[in-house]
């Protein structure tokens, strides 16, 4: 097993985490964070540069990405969420 794995999902959950309570405390909202996510997701997969690494890269790349507006979203919402759950809608979704 890779060991990388369990610490990248920790720091996912963890920025996550720090999302939420930039919105619970007014500095950021749902909105804002969602706006700045899709704009590092349409930086990452862009059309318009020449490909330097592949798709799968690409989309391994914004999984992250991804999972951070997933977890924005249940946020909203009020839903809880693991990170099994976020990884799977990631994968349904794209």
């Amino acid at each position: 097993m890779n060991t990388a794995n369990p610490q990248l999902e920790g720091l996912y959950l963890a920025v996550a985490a720090i999302n939420r309570l930039l919105v619970e405390k007014g500095v950021v909202s749902h909105a804002d964070i969602q706006s700045a996510l899709q704009a590092a997701e349409r930086t990452v997969l862009a059309d318009d540069k020449p490909l330097a690494v592949s798709t799968s890269h690409q989309k391994a790349i914004a999984f992250p990405i991804r999972l951070l507006l997933l977890a924005n979203e249940a946020n909203e919402q009020g839903t809880k969420f693991c990170f099994e759950d976020l990884a799977r809608e990631v994968g349904r979704r794209t």
